[in-house]
């Protein structure tokens, strides 16, 4: 499964990266994360491993993120494994004049097993939508820092 959200922010370029790439600041945009591990390789270039656990309403998903690609401020990518999925996520920013960032993720979804098949199948707008919502939810803390 494939697709592609964008969204402008209304901050320059400079600081929407330097907002997005703060370990830090993942959790004041990712409420749902409950922690954040770095694991190996220097953080936030290609080869960087860290772990990513989230609260999913009861449930905790743990999953180990891989820097793939690193251009900033144009463009960073990250793959996401966890059991039974491959997410991979190629994120370009771009200025928008002086006060504004255009910010495009595009993803791909690759689901190892058949339950997550089954769900990817069943449920294939959850994704895109659970992906708009982060968007939107760095949207509103990098506008408001």
């Amino acid at each position: 499964m494939e697709y592609q959200l964008d969204i402008v922010i209304n901050k320059p370029l400079s600081e929407v990266v330097e907002l997005f790439t703060n370990v830090d600041n993942l959790k004041k945009w990712q409420p749902e994360m409950v922690a954040f591990e770095h694991l190996s390789g220097e953080l936030g270039q290609v080869g960087c491993q860290n772990k990513l656990v989230y609260l999913m309403g009861k449930r905790e998903l743990s999953m180990i993120e891989t820097i793939t690609e690193q251009h900033l401020p144009e463009r960073l990518s990250a793959t996401y494994e966890t059991d039974g999925v491959v997410n991979t996520v190629e994120n370009e920013f771009k200025a928008v004049g002086a006060e504004q960032t255009y910010w495009a993720t595009k993803n791909h979804f690759r689901f190892t097993s058949l339950g997550m098949k089954l769900m990817g199948f069943f449920m294939k707008k959850a994704f895109p939508n659970q992906t708009r919502h982060y968007m939107q939810q760095f949207k509103n803390f990098a506008e408001q820092s």
